[in-house]
């Protein structure tokens, strides 16, 4: 990956968590600037959450049950990045929940959209 293509991930995550602050399902970000450096939190302490998990050899397969543990997981990490990221706020596990899905149905459309020009 590119430097100029990290960045471009970066401000679509920042526009992602945006979206999703507009939506008032449990997420605040404050500004664009606030919302690049939430996204880089968020991807850092996803990262960390993840290989901690692989430290331990949980792995997580495919199905119902994969779905909801990725849920759990997003809603930990975005509830973990709000406590380093002083412009991020998450109203509790619930609106971490809520907004890990918005987050993800927001990266959907954003997909579906983007593969109408492709």
């Amino acid at each position: 990956m590119t430097f100029i293509s990290f960045l471009f991930s970066l401000f679509v995550a920042a526009v992602v968590l945006l979206i999703v602050d507009k939506l008032n399902v449990g997420l605040k970000v404050g500004g664009l600037v606030n919302a690049m450096v939430s996204a880089l939190a968020i991807s850092v302490t996803g990262s960390i959450v993840m290989w901690f998990l692989g430290l331990f050899s949980i792995t997580i397969g495919g199905g119902f049950l994969a779905a909801i543990v990725f849920l759990i997981v997003a809603a930990v990490i975005l509830m973990l990045a709000a406590k380093v990221m002083p412009g991020l706020e998450v109203s509790g596990f619930g609106g971490a929940a809520i907004s890990a899905i918005a987050i993800g149905v927001v990266y959907w459309l954003l997909e579906w959209f983007a593969g109408l020009f492709a």
